[in-house]
């Protein structure tokens, strides 16, 4: 098959019509978002948004230090802290539904669906208040206390199906020839599935990683100190919303970026450090003389 059969396989390629009006409503998508834009850009200077005026104070270190920079170190603290849990989290769950134990299955079960169905607002709002009430965390550490504990509940749970679909992803011929030498179901898990398992989902994971990080937004509703808070906050101090918003949102690209790299590296290694060796070749017998 040539490449450009292979490229329309799923679909069938556009003709000499199908091109040219492809084409046209390209164009107007084009006029249409330059001149959305362009309002849009007219409105803003129009209120004097976007004045060098409204930038100057990005440019003082008192307002990185006082705003900005606590409020990175608050979205980097949640977002480190919950990945590590929900990873640990979602690793018991998942290997749990797969567990031969019913009880364990049953359990294991009913924590994930209710974890999953119950929104991530909600699970922050439940845990301030409750270790607000019981005094649980100090005070100045429960805002962040309940931002971990909703994102560790809900991406633990997500990350528990990410594992249990990777595991059954997996050919049942490993398993069965694994408990054929004798081998428990938990040295069958630990030694065999689970780690090629990890290496085939870490896309996945790396997605939902980054959904981790910009969720940690939602804390802004319990007064927890985070990125997008502390540049509403910007705004209200220095009258400039619009130039506040596009720092923090830039920073916040930023920062999922450099995540998005990082995991992609690790992604690599883990991937070439399970990679089959390559066959040695088999070494020549040495002529005998005469031969």
């Amino acid at each position: 098959m040539s490449a450009s059969g292979a490229a329309t396989v799923l679909f069938d390629a556009p003709g000499p019509r199908a091109r040219v009006r492809n084409h046209m409503i390209t164009a107007v998508t084009v006029v249409v978002l330059v001149l959305v834009a362009w309002v849009v850009y007219s409105g803003l200077a129009d209120k004097g948004q976007l004045t060098a005026e409204k930038w100057q104070p990005f440019l003082t270190a008192n307002l990185w230090q006082t705003y900005v920079l606590p409020g990175i170190q608050g979205t980097l603290t949640a977002a480190a802290i919950s990945i590590v849990l929900a990873l640990i989290l979602g690793l018991v769950l998942g290997v749990g539904r797969l567990a031969p134990n019913a009880v364990v299955r049953w359990v294991s079960s009913v924590l994930v669906e209710f974890f999953r169905a119950v929104p991530v607002l909600i699970m922050m709002i439940f845990a301030y208040f409750l270790y607000a009430q019981y005094g649980l965390f100090a005070s100045k550490h429960v805002a962040l206390a309940g931002v971990i504990t909703g994102l560790t509940l809900y991406n633990g749970a997500v990350i528990a199906e990410i594992v249990r679909a990777g595991v059954q992803a997996l050919p049942r011929g490993q398993a069965e020839a694994a408990a054929s030498l004798g081998m428990r179901w938990g040295q069958t898990m630990r030694a065999i599935l689970l780690p090629q398992a990890i290496t085939s989902m870490l896309p996945v994971l790396i997605s939902q990683l980054v959904v981790v990080l910009k969720d940690t937004a939602i804390g802004y509703q319990i007064t927890f100190v985070e990125m997008v808070r502390q540049g509403t906050v910007v705004g209200s101090a220095y009258g400039n919303y619009i130039p506040a918003l596009i720092v923090i949102a830039v920073l916040m690209i930023a920062v999922n970026f450099g995540l998005s790299a990082l995991a992609v590296r690790v992604e690599r290694r883990l991937r070439r450090s399970r990679r089959a060796p390559e066959p040695m070749e088999a070494e020549q017998p040495a002529e005998q003389p005469g031969d």
